[in-house]
């Protein structure tokens, strides 16, 4: 591609550069103002020609060795009214929320801001206040101070864990120049513009220029793997004079050099500055940077200036916003309890204007209800209201959050002990970082996956290559006969060959042995001439030190491009060499001038072959995105890697779709959508980030919005129509991502090359926005963090050094085929866990609380409570809550292989059917039906009843008794009924709620206890007295079996005439159970077979250029005759895996 072609694409949808990373989202504020400039002049002309922007003046200085350099009132900004304070930021980093004297109010505030612990909150200030307290006080504040505590408990333990984490990094150790000599100081103290010293194995501690090291030339190093995942080395070069001139600490003492450079940006890939030294300018870039979060290897020592510290760094500023992620039945409990806050006023109000009609026409002329008060009708209604607020309270029962809570750390505690996520190679179990997310795992539309580390095991292996139009690779014999089965080519003639290279064409090996064919040894000649790699003498082995697993594959056998050639005169090379070398210094547009001096010599170039590299699968990759894809979850891929593909003919229909919208007066009021595609499971979506920014037109907000005001202003004023690659306002870049989101959604494969960070995020985003989807963002470096963190969950790859992603991730393990046990057996058990207790814990509530309700049209709506006070107290906490519980945290309807190997049982979470609207409200009319047997029966038995003693029994204290005993065994049957999956802890449970209750219920029922405490326990005798009448036993066997009766016949109609898939699959169980055992039985018998091959591969997109800069520098690479530490510590070598 042109350099002319590049420049024009960037202001249209023409021709997008695929080779450089799109960074319009996060430009600097120069760059914003050059494109104003641009913007403004641009105006001033009928039809503005596109031209590339000014260059900038850099923005960021930095003075070595000078800190008050950085003090000065030009460097300064306003923080609040005429505070100021420098805009370097220090390198101390801070992740935690609370300190000594915030926790206490800031996580009271937080937790107030949760609407049920406010309406608890105010309903204890009701309870306080005598005139209109139905109930005592300490009922309400007992649970809630629970709440409190257990939540502010929780968090505190997490902020500690930020507070242990930050003090850890910041007090790590690093060498810097102070007063001429090194001082071992914390990080916390580095500076801007001071001059470090690291040494091999040590952690960056900032974003460092790099000065000199104790390698040839100034070579260092680094691991990228906190960065981009990567565990390959990269290398990093200091300048030529600095290597010369900047060895020795005196020396670096009298550095003072003035740094010009970029402001801080979340560019991995980019930097651009100069080094301004004894009246001289040097040009800077990313390879002379040593980046905060990369780790020295290989390299004894090295020394560095500060240019970007702490909170500026590109790892700090690629980190994203932390956003408080909630569950979406989390979202729509809270609906529901404003459904239930709802209803509790409109019942209260009736029952208030009931109680206010009928003193009015009763209470105030019974004679025996005189209070000696004096209040009117009207003021007894409105301290009824609120009297009856306090008695139906338990319809929104605080002890609902309590136990939510408890249920998530269990279900998080078991994806912790989950054996099956446990990777042995790497000692890394599966951790949940977060306990709130666990039942939005069962219900993910949509995976945005990395490809290196994350999918691939970034291993890459020569596979074959094509020489003279014949391709190589295939297993053939030295005759050249293809075979069916081959067999690795002994190469125990070549003493110099890699012993873990397997290949299996014979004939190709015979060609070069034989040396008969010119064209395939001039192939291999350039093979191993043409490379980046630097080799490393280790005894008698060789190490390739490659700036990319590519290229480490590349030096034993091929790269994976086109190999050419080209003869040059010296004087034509003299001359590009000299083009070359001022484009390299150019301080504006310098990338551009580059391309256009490499333009030059990369023409007329000779083909000779190519090459193919395998990048491998993680083991049970395939596998696992086949099973997802079963399960209906959308996997994209976005990477920062090259693409393969165009995309111009989708990019033409989404300009055609914008251009028929301008020309339809009615377009904007059109809400029916077309499709993209007649068969939309057969087509896949590859895009470059450059398509991407100019589709979606996802610019910074100063820029779109100044972008959009001058297209708008062109299109009003002139007569011909608008480039339709440009939306000309907010409307139509609304639509335009919506319209890329729809056809990416019809397509069954979506891969996003060549994106920044903050695309990924933003891909993400659009999604959430524009699907209403719960989606999960996987990977596992550096810059996939933006993305994991605007998912709804993030996952985070570990395992490996770099641990960035994990930090910032809800939940973390070692391979990607783990995320099919997550999602399809973890995920899915704690949706339908969570669902079924919510479900229940609404019913039982509403059971028990309407019943006060009925109560009240017998009682002159006097806020009269039904049952005894500790009965109402105690029923949430020890008779009702722990069989629901421990469904909540064991119950499966299936076991986790049938779960697997029936990825369609996932469906219902991703509907969202376990819990809506709708099972919100058969929840409340079977609370209504219970509540009605529970209170109508009881007193129809109680009426004209004469018990076997004489002594009619019908009281209100036995009443209360067998209301309450009715409604405790009733509950605990109805979870019976909803248990899936039975233990001895589920039975212990049932019986044991009923035991406790009775038990307690006597205990508070004797004479013992209302001797010592006789204006609290006033139900004295009352259990004792009416549980020994056999009739009032019969009542409540009555009262359970009515209430249980049609609750089992739907159960078992709804299952036997629209059953489920779980259903289906629970009637087989044994069936599918029995088959597993026999393949398990298969599984175990040793096999073995000859020469089998797996023909599942992954092929990388691309990967960076390497140490060509370097060789084409023509720098010596040897030692220096100083004195230098001996031999350095090798690569570590990851483990061979098979191919998937």
């Amino acid at each position: 591609m042109s350099v002319r072609a590049r420049a024009a694409s960037q202001g249209s949808l023409d021709d997008p550069d695929d080779e450089v990373v799109p960074y319009s989202d996060d430009e600097t504020d120069e760059e914003l103002q050059s494109e104003d400039d641009l913007d403004r002049s641009g105006d001033q002309l009928p039809e503005p020609e596109p031209r590339p922007a000014p260059a900038a003046e850099p923005g960021w200085s930095v003075r070595a060795n000078d800190r008050e350099y950085c003090n000065q009132p030009q460097f300064k900004k306003k923080v609040f009214l005429c505070i100021k304070k420098s805009k370097y930021s220090g390198n101390a980093i801070k992740t935690y929320k609370y300190n000594f004297l915030t926790f206490l109010p800031l996580n009271l505030y937080e937790q107030f801001k949760r609407a049920a612990n406010l309406y608890f909150l105010c309903l204890l200030i009701l309870q306080i206040i005598p005139q209109i307290s139905t109930l005592p006080w300490y009922t309400t504040l007992v649970p809630l101070v629970l709440v409190l505590g257990i939540t502010a408990i929780k968090d505190l333990v997490d902020d500690l864990a930020r507070h242990r984490m930050d003090k850890e990094i910041n007090n790590r150790r690093c060498d810097v120049l102070l007063n001429g000599r090194f001082e071992e100081t914390r990080w916390m103290n580095l500076q801007v513009g001071d001059v470090v010293r690291l040494k091999k194995n040590e952690f960056i501690p900032a974003d460092i220029l790099l000065l000199s090291s104790s390698n040839p030339n100034s070579l260092c190093y680094v691991e990228t793997a906190e960065l981009d995942g990567e565990t390959n080395l990269k290398f990093k070069m200091g300048l030529k004079v600095t290597d010369e001139r900047l060895q020795e600490e005196d020396q670096l003492a009298r550095f003072n050099a003035l740094i010009m450079c970029e402001e801080p940006n979340n560019r991995l890939d980019k930097f651009v500055g100069t080094m301004i030294w004894d009246a001289q300018s040097y040009p800077l870039d990313l390879d002379n940077m040593l980046l905060r979060g990369c780790k020295i290897r290989n390299t004894d020592e090295c020394h560095g200036l500060v240019i970007f510290a702490g909170n500026d760094t590109k790892i700090m500023r690629n980190g994203g916003k932390t956003r408080f992620k909630r569950t979406l039945i989390d979202k729509l409990m809270n609906y529901m309890v404003y459904t239930i806050f709802g209803l509790l006023v409109l019942l209260c109000a009736g029952l208030a204007i009931g109680h206010t009609y009928w003193y009015e026409s009763i209470g105030s002329k019974a004679w025996y209800l005189y209070d000696g008060l004096g209040y009117s009708s009207s003021y007894r209604g409105f301290l009824s209201f609120w009297g009856y607020i306090i008695i139906l309270n338990t319809m929104v029962p605080i002890s609902l959050y309590v136990s939510v809570e408890v249920i998530r750390l269990g279900q998080s505690k078991f994806i912790n002990w989950d054996l099956q996520m446990y990777y042995a190679d790497k000692d890394t179990p599966a951790k949940a970082r977060t306990t709130t997310l666990n039942e939005q795992l069962g219900q993910i539309e949509y995976i945005f996956s990395d490809k290196t580390g994350t999918l691939t095991q970034n291993i890459m292996a020569f596979k074959k290559c094509t020489i003279k139009g014949r391709t190589y690779g295939d297993p053939t014999s030295a005759d050249g006969v293809a075979l069916d089965r081959g067999k690795p080519v002994d190469f125990s003639w070549n003493k110099h060959a890699d012993n873990k290279f397997q290949f299996e064409d014979s004939f190709l090996v015979s060609c070069i042995r034989s040396k008969k064919d010119p064209q395939i040894l001039e192939f291999f000649k350039l093979l191993s001439l043409c490379h980046t790699v630097m080799v490393e003498h280790k005894g008698d082995e060789l190490v390739y030190q490659a700036a990319s697993p590519d290229e480490g594959a590349l030096v034993t056998a091929a790269r994976n491009f086109g190999f050419a050639k080209k003869f040059f005169l010296q004087a034509e090379f003299d001359a590009w060499s000299q083009k070359h070398q001022a484009a390299s210094v150019s301080m504006g547009n310098r990338d551009e001038a580059l391309d256009l001096v490499y333009e030059e010599i990369e023409k007329n170039l000779l083909l000779i072959g190519a090459t193919a590299i395998e990048d491998k699968l993680q083991d049970g990759v395939p596998e696992t995105i086949a099973k997802l894809a079963k399960a209906d979850i959308k996997i994209w891929v976005l990477t920062g890697d090259k693409k393969g593909e165009s995309t111009t003919e989708r990019t033409v229909q989404l300009r055609n779709r914008q251009t028929q919208r301008r020309n339809d007066p009615q377009g904007r009021n059109k809400k029916l959508k077309e499709q993209f595609f007649t068969e939309s499971s057969k087509n896949a979506l590859v895009i470059t980030g450059g398509w991407l920014n100019e589709i979606l037109y996802e610019k910074k907000k100063k820029r779109r919005r100044l972008r959009l005001k001058k297209l708008r202003k062109r299109y009003t004023n002139s007569s011909s129509a608008p480039d339709s690659s440009q939306p000309v306002d907010d409307w139509e870049k609304e639509k335009r991502q919506e319209d890329f989101v729809d056809m990416a959604c019809e397509c069954s494969a979506v891969i996003c090359c060549r994106v920044t960070p903050k695309q990924k995020a933003n891909v993400v985003s659009l999604v959430k926005r524009y699907k209403k989807a719960v989606t999960l963002s996987i990977g596992d470096g550096a810059n996939d963090v933006n993305m994991i963190k605007t998912a709804d969950i993030g996952v985070g790859i570990s395992g490996q050094e770099g641990m960035q992603a994990v930090m910032s991730s809800d939940y973390a393990f070692a391979q990607f085929r783990y995320l099919q046990r997550l999602l399809l057996v973890h995920g899915r058990w704690s949706y339908i866990r969570m669902c079924k207790f919510l479900r229940y814990f609404f019913y039982k509530n509403f059971a028990f609380t309407l019943v006060h309700f009925w109560f009240s049209f017998f009682n002159g709506f006097s806020s009269q409570t039904a049952y005894e006070d500790w009965f109402i107290t105690l029923y949430n906490v020890c008779y009702s809550s722990l069989p629901v519980l421990l469904v909540g945290l064991l119950d499966q309807d299936v076991n986790d292989k049938l779960s697997l190997r029936f990825p369609k049982l996932y469906l219902p979470g991703q509907q969202g059917s376990l819990f809506n609207y709708k099972n919100f409200f058969i929840s409340l009319f079977h609370g209504v039906f219970t509540s009605l047997m529970i209170f109508f029966i009881p007193y129809g038995a109680f009426l004209q009843t004469m018990g076997q003693d004489g002594e009619a029994p019908s009281d209100y204290q036995s009443f209360a008794v067998v209301a309450a005993s009715s409604l405790i065994i009733t509950v605990n049957l109805q979870i019976s009924l909803n248990t899936s999956y039975w233990t001895f802890v589920n039975c212990f449970a049932v019986l044991g709620s009923i035991a406790i209750y009775f038990g307690v219920m006597f205990d508070i029922h004797s004479a013992g206890i209302h001797v010592i405490f006789p204006t609290t326990f006033t139900f004295t005798g009352a259990a004792s007295n009416a549980l020994r009448q056999p009739y009032l036993w019969l009542t409540i066997i009555l009262t359970v079996g009515i209430c249980l009766l049609p609750v089992i016949c739907i159960q078992f109609l709804h299952q036997t005439i629209y059953p489920s898939v779980g259903d289906k699959v629970q009637r087989n169980r044994k069936k599918y159970e029995m088959e597993d055992e026999e393949e398990e039985r298969k599984k175990r018998k040793p096999t073995f077979q000859r020469g089998g091959r797996s023909r599942r591969s992954a092929y990388a997109f691309s990967h960076s250029r390497g140490y060509a800069d370097l060789i084409a520098s023509g720098r010596s690479i040897r030692q220096r005759p100083r004195v230098r530490p001996e031999l350095r510590e090798s690569i570590r070598e990851a483990p061979q895996a098979e191919n998937i």
